[in-house]
């Protein structure tokens, strides 16, 4: 008959050689894990920033790009504030009224002056 070897029991909170061989490649790989975060979180944080460089440059862009329309749009408001005042000055509607449709001056007793 073959007898089966049995190890003996150490007691309650008495670790055997193979409970800590195994416990020791946990620990290790528990240690690891620290410097992989935080370099996990390193590159993520160095991602956010460049981004966050890139958005300032883009927005520099188009505010430039802004800036640059509202100096035109102003001047193109200018320039049409001057053509509107040259179109509506009193001497020029005049002599247009002369000329292209053939008014002249009231005669005396075609003005009504109402009260």
């Amino acid at each position: 008959m073959l007898a089966s070897r049995q190890e003996p029991n150490m007691g309650a909170g008495v670790l055997n050689q193979q409970q800590v061989a195994d416990a020791e490649p946990a620990a290790r790989r528990r240690g690891a894990l620290w410097p992989v975060a935080l370099s996990c979180l390193l590159v993520a944080l160095a991602l956010l920033l460049v981004w966050q460089r890139l958005r300032v440059v883009q927005l520099g862009y188009v505010l430039s790009t802004a800036a640059k329309l509202e100096r035109r749009l102003e001047q193109t408001n200018r320039e049409l504030k001057l053509e509107l005042a040259s179109l509506t000055a009193p001497e020029r509607l005049e002599t247009m009224a002369r000329r292209r449709l053939g008014l002249r001056d009231p005669e005396t007793g075609q003005v009504v002056v109402l009260p």
